[in-house]
């Protein structure tokens, strides 16, 4: 569904921005255990510091060279872009795992940095990516399953369920009214409904493997503990999400990406593709397509009525209804 006041967006941006640093400060706790004695803030300072500039600095450079990269090489097959830009995915993150800055953090400013230029090929990396997204989510979440002992959960239930409930009701609301502070004109409506959209999802579960494969004591029950608070708000707020949204009254149509022509121009040209729907009042001058007010540099390239697409000329006549796919701008 949509979201009014922008909703969409800020949970977008919170969704990719809070995984590097629950990744840093996983790594710092781990850190502060296995070092004991020999552990220092300042040397805390120091490692965040450089996770923050490195996996920055690495991250937005990556991305304006896949920018370049996926504009200017000319590969002999079109398959092979979003094989590319996977690719840079990949060494992004390993480059800046291994100069010890934060390798999440490197490949989200990297995906703004992309995802915010001109690409050539969108359409296709975005069906390729989007269909891998979800193979990898459905591998990951049986892989994790396969870590569960159903029946080591018992023994973690009541603990569990009390830190899921306090972050929930308690500690969420209270950091998603202290962080949207200087944002007066948001709505108390739209600060409840992102206190609710609190969902742990997979990466809690993955940190988790963190201490058990450095063999920390007591990290079977972290990891328990964090496996059973996920499943906890994916079945109490995953599920009642539509439902909070709509008693808000926060609930818009989806936006349509697309269109209903299944027609797509590549970005490079600088052209926009729009669909205009005739109404009663834009056929007071005529019915033919020539008598039509078309703003200038507008080309009308197909007319969809009912199931029928018609490649049209001006003297095709017009029909309340009926849907023009226009092309517009252009270099």
């Amino acid at each position: 569904m949509g979201l009014k006041h922008r909703l969409r967006p800020i949970l977008e941006l919170e969704s990719g921005s809070n995984d590097p640093m629950a990744y840093m400060l996983t790594l710092v706790l781990m850190d502060v255990v296995l070092s004991g004695t020999h552990f220092s803030i300042q040397g805390l300072a120091v490692n965040l510091l450089e996770q923050f500039l490195l996996g920055g600095a690495i991250g937005y450079c990556a991305g304006r060279i896949t920018v370049w990269l996926i504009n200017h090489i000319n590969l002999p097959n079109t398959a092979l872009y979003p094989v590319l830009l996977l690719c840079m995915v990949f060494i992004t993150f390993t480059l800046t795992d291994v100069v010890h800055g934060n390798g999440y953090l490197a490949v989200y400013i990297a995906g703004l940095v992309v995802g915010n230029s001109r690409l050539s090929y969108r359409r296709e990396m975005a069906t390729f990516l989007d269909g891998l997204t979800w193979l990898l989510q459905i591998v990951l979440f049986l892989t994790l399953g396969l870590l569960v002992n159903p029946s080591e959960m018992a023994g973690v239930s009541l603990m569990a369920l009390a830190i899921g409930l306090f972050i929930m009701f308690v500690s969420r609301p209270i950091s998603v009214i202290i962080c949207l502070l200087p944002y007066p004109k948001i709505p108390w409506r739209a600060k409840t409904f992102l206190s609710w959209v609190g969902l742990r999802g997979a990466v809690p579960i993955i940190f988790a493997t963190y201490p058990l494969i450095n063999n920390i004591e007591g990290a079977d029950i972290i990891f328990n503990i964090v496996f059973f608070i996920t499943l906890i708000s994916l079945l109490v707020q995953g599920t009642t999400i539509s439902f909070i949204a709509r008693k808000l009254n926060l609930d818009l149509p989806e936006e349509k990406t697309g269109n209903e022509f299944g027609v797509e121009i590549p970005e490079e040209l600088g052209s926009q593709l729009k669909e205009v729907i005739l109404t009663d009042e834009m056929l007071e001058n005529g019915n033919l397509l020539s008598e039509m007010n078309i703003p200038k540099n507008t080309l009308v390239m197909m007319v969809k009525r009912g199931k029928s697409i018609i490649v049209p000329n001006g003297k095709l006549k017009m029909e309340k209804g009926d849907i023009l796919l226009c092309l517009s701008g252009g270099r």
